[in-house]
């Protein structure tokens, strides 16, 4: 038995307009926190970094690729993880269809991880990925955007992770920056978002969540880890231990 009302077309129109009010005051809340998204400050960046990439090493003005805007994924794949996190690597099916068209509006993507580029390479042909993936391996480029962790900062248990100090919960957790480059070259980092910051580019979340059942997160974790697995992974019963659960959101 269902657990919902059932009623006229008339009184569901009623009920419709009456939720439709509500949406259309969140419509107008997440435009105005994209123009006071645009309008914060910019800190400009004089550090070098140096990211291994297939031809050869590049700076981080050399991946804007002839485009003055950069979105950088910091994607969940440590030096010695056998696979991608679960919840990035689900993020990141939804880029492909995308960068056409954020291409051609002067924005360029590229993924950053730690792990060594073969083993990114390895795994991004594994999901069958096109999008640009980097590696930061001998750069200090993940911990200054406070997405990588230190032995030292395991032993203290507690870490700089979206704007506060929290628990320590992994290695590695996940993220996007934000950079422009002007005219003379100059970069700023322009924003930064983490945790579930993100979930705005997961198309599927928008998808379920018009659906009677919605996400239906409501096992273990109260997250994507209770029922997302990798693309190619739903025919088998890989663990969801095989990632981190920093997400979960408490019922």
């Amino acid at each position: 038995m269902h657990p919902h009302k059932v009623v006229t077309r008339d009184e569901w129109i009623a009920a419709r307009k009456a939720h439709l009010v509500n949406e259309k005051k969140l419509t107008r809340l997440r435009d105005q926190l994209i123009v006071e998204r645009r309008e914060l400050p910019w800190v400009k960046i004089d550090k070098t970094y140096l990211f291994d990439t297939p031809t050869g090493k590049q700076t981080l003005s050399d991946l804007f690729d002839g485009r003055s805007q950069l979105i950088v994924k910091h994607f969940m794949l440590g030096p010695d993880w056998e696979a991608g996190c679960i919840g990035c690597s689900f993020g990141a099916d939804h880029v492909d269809g995308a960068l056409k068209h954020v291409e051609h509006h002067d924005v360029s993507f590229v993924a950053v991880s730690r792990a060594p580029l073969a083993r990114i390479e390895a795994y991004k042909k594994r999901m069958g990925w096109k999008f640009r993936w980097v590696s930061s391996h001998e750069s200090d480029f993940n911990y200054d955007y406070n997405v990588s962790f230190t032995e030292q900062d395991k032993a203290k248990g507690k870490v700089f992770y979206n704007y506060e100090v929290q628990d320590y919960q992994s290695d590695e957790l996940p993220g996007s920056s934000v950079f422009y480059k002007d005219e003379a070259g100059d970069i700023f980092h322009t924003y930064s978002v983490y945790a579930r910051g993100g979930e705005g580019g997961i198309g599927a979340y928008n998808m379920l969540d018009m659906t009677p059942k919605g996400r239906n997160e409501n096992g273990r974790y109260y997250n994507l880890m209770d029922w997302v697995k990798r693309s190619d992974e739903y025919e088998t019963t890989a663990s969801p231990d095989a990632c981190c659960h920093h997400e979960g959101r408490q019922p």
